[in-house]
């Protein structure tokens, strides 16, 4: 693998260690791996999931419901005067509806913070939905929490979001971390970019969290959402389908950062890319979806495809990047033709893509968009698209764009705006929460980069 993508893995690595992450110890012995399968246990890469993360056969019926929950004890806290710093953590799974009206288990945490709120109003809630984590279980945002970083000789997971999560959590802001669907609880695989199921899990984290036990939160405390990159993506569906799917979660904002909004122009963008092993993320993801779908996978991947997305299957991101940087989907194909190419001539996958656009709806309140100028994995000029459609429908949308040099790396273009907008899209939503106004900058878009 390039020595680029392994410094980079390195620098993620020794970032999450400076901010006091603890290693997860796993065995990851051939024998260990079979015992633990044979005894019920699901283990995912040596990493064996914790039995919560199981579903129930039987669901709740409405949204939003609790199915179960547990403390999660927070790898980074310190003892406080009013309790752990920062905050204290439960363990959720909740129910939620899926792409094809399917009731569907989902886990995530909530963080109920230590310190006051000290904005206008009761205290205020937050839907963080996370960016690129990868496919495996292992890989999931509440097991994060716990393990910031984890690692053993089959896979490397680094729960990067912690760091928006604490810096929100320092404001007194409540926040719930959605594993989105299939991540994290182990009955289906994850899917992947599916905007529904996305939108739903994040609206559906927010209905869960006003019933934790303990919680400080009601139906009157005002809601943000949170997300960069899958999250932004998720965020922006999610204030998309708010008014039809969750008209008892009225936001006061949403951040959406980086957001994958035109799967068509993002599939090109990864092919061949340090992230290309996310293009095996969606296809898995996309199949899981529509089983429709299988006989054209069946049709256009060789043995090579197939035996890429069983084995990006079970990987985190650092998994992907290690195994798969600057594959080209041209080598997974029978006919050598480019994933983008076999969507664009089938109308089955263009239709289905299609459906996955995000910008064909108005979103409910105030949305902060930020996209890097020179982000070219989730390409800048599909985000300001977005934008610009949103804002066609009268949304109150603040367009920020990131202007920042090309430094060679697709992965760094896209991933250098999350740290350097964080804190102004952290203040942004924060004033929202508080019931300070916002105005619309859509009438900048002519002169925006």
């Amino acid at each position: 693998m390039p020595a680029r993508t392994r410094s980079l893995l390195a620098a993620a690595v020794t970032a999450a260690a400076c901010l006091g992450t603890q290693a997860l110890a796993v065995t990851t012995a051939t024998a260990a791996t079979t015992a633990a399968t044979a005894s019920g246990e699901v283990v995912s890469r040596g990493v064996t999931i914790p039995a919560f993360y199981d579903p129930p056969t039987a669901l709740p019926a409405a949204d939003g419901t609790l199915v179960r929950s547990e403390p999660l004890p927070l790898a980074l806290s310190l003892p406080g005067l009013d309790g752990p710093l920062p905050g204290t953590a439960t363990r959720l799974m909740y129910k939620s509806t899926d792409s094809n009206g399917q009731p569907v288990a989902v886990t995530g945490a909530y963080i109920e913070p230590s310190a006051d709120w000290t904005g206008d109003g009761p205290r205020p809630l937050v839907a963080v939905a996370p960016g690129t984590l990868g496919q495996g279980d292992q890989c999931s945002a509440s097991m994060g929490l716990e393990h910031p970083l984890s690692l053993n000789s089959q896979t490397v997971s680094v729960g990067y979001e912690d760091l928006a999560i604490y810096r929100l959590l320092a404001k007194g802001i409540a926040v719930v971390v959605t594993d989105y669907v299939g991540l994290g609880a182990t009955d289906r695989l994850h899917t992947y970019v599916n905007r529904i199921d996305e939108a739903h899990a994040v609206l559906d984290a927010v209905r869960a969290a006003r019933t934790v036990p303990g919680t400080s939160v009601t139906a009157h405390s005002p809601v943000g959402l949170y997300g960069y990159s899958q999250g932004g993506g998720a965020t922006a569906a999610a204030a998309e389908l708010q008014s039809s799917y969750a008209p008892d979660v009225t936001l006061s904002g949403t951040y959406a950062g980086a957001p994958p909004a035109d799967l068509t122009s993002v599939t090109k963008a990864i092919d061949g890319s340090e992230l290309a092993g996310a293009l095996g993320w969606s296809l898995n993801g996309f199949l899981q979806s529509d089983p429709d779908l299988k006989q054209l996978a069946e049709a256009h991947l060789n043995d090579a495809g197939k035996a890429a997305l069983t084995d990006l299957s079970t990987m985190c991101v650092a998994d992907a990047l290690f195994g798969y940087a600057y594959t080209k989907s041209s080598s997974w194909t029978t006919d050598g033709q480019s994933i983008s190419d076999i969507i664009a001539s089938t109308p089955a996958l263009q239709a289905f893509l299609d459906e996955q656009r995000i910008g064909t709806l108005k979103p409910s309140g105030p949305v902060r968009l930020a996209t890097g100028v020179s982000d070219n994995l989730v390409p800048h000029a599909q985000a300001r698209r977005l934008a610009l459609d949103w804002c066609a429908k009268g949304a109150d949308v603040t367009y920020k764009a990131v202007v920042l040099p090309s430094v060679g790396s697709a992965l760094l273009n896209h991933f250098a705006p999350l740290l350097t907008d964080q804190g102004a899209a952290i203040s942004w939503l924060t004033a929202r929460l508080s019931g300070k106004p916002t105005a619309s900058n859509c009438w900048t878009m002519p002169v925006q980069p």
